[in-house]
């Protein structure tokens, strides 16, 4: 099959990417194919059987016009420089340009070894396959910012992690697989020329509005910053744990990139962990807004000598951008948090607001999401009734924040806000223990089901309902 692919990112100097070959399987099997998407951008494949399908996106077969690589990157992971990370188990075929002339690049995911696999068998386990395929496309349906599914397949073979397992390849859906850890690797070897190379080449592929800039990595780093702070507060907004917050699985184009150890909140809890490798809570709930501002301020360090190049003041005008930073994460996070409870306009006063609404969700031991539905029925319904227990700071500290608003308008917000149902971590881990027997009907179910989140009409009841106690899931894993 022939493809438009625009292979942009192999007319970079080969220190950037080494080719790769996908390792060889005896029966891959198409497990979801995402049709939708994939004729959206221009991939068209209906003529496709699913035999041939599986084929091609578990890398058996290569779509014409493609080019397997991975691509080489750094990485400070839970505060420790890693001066070679790369794609240890990522293979780009190739670079699509939609018909509106987006660029997206077409990933896969667990099919074998690169040159970055650092002693790995580059290869997944068909959990982490379905876990990103449902929360990438749920993510999506929220309305934020993020890599998609294209496809998932089983590949007839098995892996040894923690026990014997099914393997799985996922096929990935980016604007760009750049990572702040791709400017890392150069800046940490003192390479100028290619870390030059790499921010120009950035700057026209994701931020072309920068490019007739006197400061061009300036702008770059300004409008970067304002899309990577925008969606830490948005997942704050849904509840999302990512987990891994490394530099290396920061996206530069401001999407969602990674769905390892992450999970969606069921009872609030501000320094919630999930990952199993997180023993020290770097990546809690309440700490991505803190850790995005320490990885912005190690894309500010790999950009200082460029800038430097140009400007005689370049760290300073580094540093004063750093400096407003934690401030522009903050209006993010009022506008997203104070949006759940009708906000229509927040400022810097409303912190105290929505921290009282917190405290108590946290002290309660309340769900997150279910809190959120019964407050719009509290608002609809002008009674707060339910919420029984809710301090009188708070309902008279709202009435008056909110005297001026209109109501129809307050629960359209709120409506817009709170998702009527998340990728709850019991269904994900439900349908990836079915995919490791064989069955993907609950994978299928539960994809389908978190398609229209904030529809209460529209969603499944069983994606609305908390899990039982016996149900809960404390601990999530990479699992790769």
């Amino acid at each position: 099959m022939m493809i438009n692919f625009e292979n942009s990112y192999t007319h970079l100097p080969t220190v950037f990417f080494s080719p790769t070959r996908p390792a060889k399987f005896s029966s891959p099997k198409l497990c979801l194919f995402n049709r939708e998407l994939a004729e959206k951008i221009g991939l068209a494949l209906t003529s496709e059987n699913d035999e041939e399908l599986a084929l091609l996106f578990s890398g058996q077969k290569l779509f014409g016009g493609g080019c397997y690589i991975s691509t080489v990157y750094a990485g400070h992971q839970f505060g420790h420089f890693n001066p070679q990370l790369g794609d240890g188990r990522a293979i780009l075929i190739g670079e699509i340009l939609s018909s509106e002339g987006k660029r997206f690049d077409l990933q896969l995911k667990g099919a074998g070894p690169s040159l970055y696999s650092r002693r790995g068998d580059g290869l997944s386990a068909i959990g982490p396959v379905v876990r990103e395929y449902i929360v990438s496309e749920a993510m999506a349906a929220l309305g934020l910012p993020t890599t998609r599914a294209i496809a998932a397949v089983a590949t007839g073979e098995f892996v040894y992690r923690q026990e014997r397992v099914p393997a799985g390849v996922f096929t990935r859906l980016a604007s760009s697989h750049l990572r702040i850890g791709s400017f890392e690797f150069f800046a940490a070897r003192g390479d100028l020329a290619s870390l030059r190379a790499l921010t120009d080449y950035t700057i026209k592929r994701h931020y072309p509005e920068c490019l007739n800039s006197p400061l061009p990595e300036l702008d770059f780093f300004r409008a970067y910053s304002r899309r990577f702070l925008s969606l830490v507060a948005e997942w704050m907004r849904i509840g999302f744990i990512h987990g891994v917050m490394n530099t290396d699985n920061c996206a530069i184009s401001g999407e969602t990139l990674d769905f390892g150890p992450c999970a969606f909140m069921d009872e609030f809890k501000r320094q919630k962990v999930f990952s199993s490798i997180d023993h020290g809570g770097r990546y809690a709930y309440d700490n991505q807004g803190p850790i995005a501002l320490w990885n912005l301020s190690s894309l500010a360090g790999c950009l200082l000598r460029l800038i430097e190049a140009d400007h005689k003041n370049a760290k300073e005008l580094l540093q004063t951008e750093l400096n407003s930073l934690s401030e522009v994460f903050e209006t993010f996070w009022l506008q997203s948090m104070g949006g759940k409870i009708g906000l229509l306009a927040t400022n810097k006063n409303d912190r105290e607001l929505i921290d009282l609404w917190l405290n108590y969700l946290e002290e309660k031991s309340l769900d997150f999401t279910i809190a959120h539905q019964e407050f719009i029925d509290a608002v609809e319904n002008d009674s707060f009734d339910r919420f029984s227990q809710l301090p009188t700071e708070f309902i008279t500290l709202w009435k008056k924040t909110t005297a001026d608003f209109q109501k129809t308008d307050m629960l359209s917000l709120m409506k817009g806000r709170s998702p009527v149902a998340i990728p709850r971590n019991h269904l994900v881990e439900q349908a990836i223990a079915q995919a490791e027997k064989g069955d993907y009907n609950a994978f299928k179910e539960l994809h389908h089901a978190l398609k229209n989140p904030y529809s209460r009409e529209l969603t499944p009841e069983f994606v609305k309902i908390p899990p039982k106690l016996s149900e809960r899931v404390t601990q999530t894993f990479c699992g790769t």
